[in-house]
């Protein structure tokens, strides 16, 4: 018995020995995604910050912040936001329609496997390639845009919110909709596993206690489902606030604030808004800050239901 014992403490003391060598070499494995974070996420931002607070010489100052007293900055900025949240709701309701919906296809199904893979797809399709496939859809001679003229008299261009400015497409209002191209399967990847997750068993509980479909929506889907519907939407609009390339592609004045910081950044030889990029870069940080704070709460509550 005591030799028993022994052996079993010294397995123990084996098992126990060997785990730090288990972590120590799973750390290992992080390194290359660690060093590309530190890189192209991490230096990059400490440098457009460090480029917003200092002053030429490299003093501190907060002086540079009346950049936000301009008012096409702050045009700029309200088109952004306004564009991000228009777009994560529409596709919040799509999504969420379209992943509700998928819960009557069969889990491996064809129709799961094509709605899965275009999703992944859609979701990363933008830029240039989406920019001129809008252009010659819905551009000022575009496809969609001639055939209704043709058609029926009516000019697309007329629903542009601003006359002045140029064709709808190349407003904010008409880049509503390549935002809304890529944004609707975001909000698919994002939201499904949690549709996923509703258990059977909550709705056989409704009906035994002679509840319908209704109700078990009302009281048990959607209360279990809000926090990660909501969660999933403020991650489209992230993705929505803080793209560029479409935006770029479609149109070089400062209507959003991503162009702008493009454009000023195209400037830095003049002194006087040479610190103007890392200011907005700031105002980007502390917005999509508090997006992702809110997300990390949201995404905290809707772990509960899936443990």
């Amino acid at each position: 018995m005591t030799a028993t014992t022994a052996a079993a403490v010294g397995q123990a003391d084996g098992v126990a020995g060997s785990t730090p060598r288990r972590r120590s070499a799973g750390w290992l494995w992080f390194t290359p995604f660690a060093a590309y974070t530190l890189v192209f996420m991490a230096v990059p931002t400490v440098l457009a910050v460090w480029s917003g607070l200092t002053t030429k010489s490299g003093a501190f100052t907060l002086a540079n912040f009346v950049a936000f007293t301009q008012p096409g900055i702050l045009k700029a900025f309200s088109n952004s936001v306004l564009l991000s949240l228009a777009v994560a709701a529409v596709s919040a309701i799509l999504g969420g329609i379209i992943c509700v919906a998928l819960l009557a296809a069969r889990p491996g199904g064809i129709l799961r496997n094509v709605v899965d893979s275009a999703s992944s797809v859609l979701a990363q399709f933008g830029g240039v390639m989406l920019a001129f496939a809008f252009i010659a859809t819905i551009g000022n001679a575009g496809l969609v845009t001639l055939f209704l003229k043709d058609a029926f008299g009516f000019d697309l261009n007329s629903l542009a919110p601003d006359q002045t400015a140029g064709p709808l497409l190349y407003q904010p209002a008409g880049m509503f909709f390549p935002y809304l191209y890529f944004s609707i399967p975001l909000m698919v990847i994002a939201f499904m596993p949690a549709v996923e997750g509703l258990r059977p068993q909550w709705g056989e509980a409704v009906a035994t206690l002679g509840g319908g479909r209704l109700q078990y929506w009302i009281r048990v889907g959607l209360p279990v489902l809000a926090p990660s519907f909501f969660g999933a939407a403020i991650l489209v609009f992230a993705s929505a606030f803080s793209s560029f390339a479409t935006a770029a592609a479609l149109t070089n004045a400062g209507i959003l604030i991503p162009v702008v910081m493009q454009q000023y950044l195209g400037s830095e030889t003049d002194a006087g808004v040479a610190h103007i990029p890392g200011v907005l870069a700031i105002g980007m940080l502390v917005i999509m800050a508090a997006v992702m704070a809110a997300y990390a709460l949201l995404q905290r509550r809707a772990a509960r239901w899936q443990r």
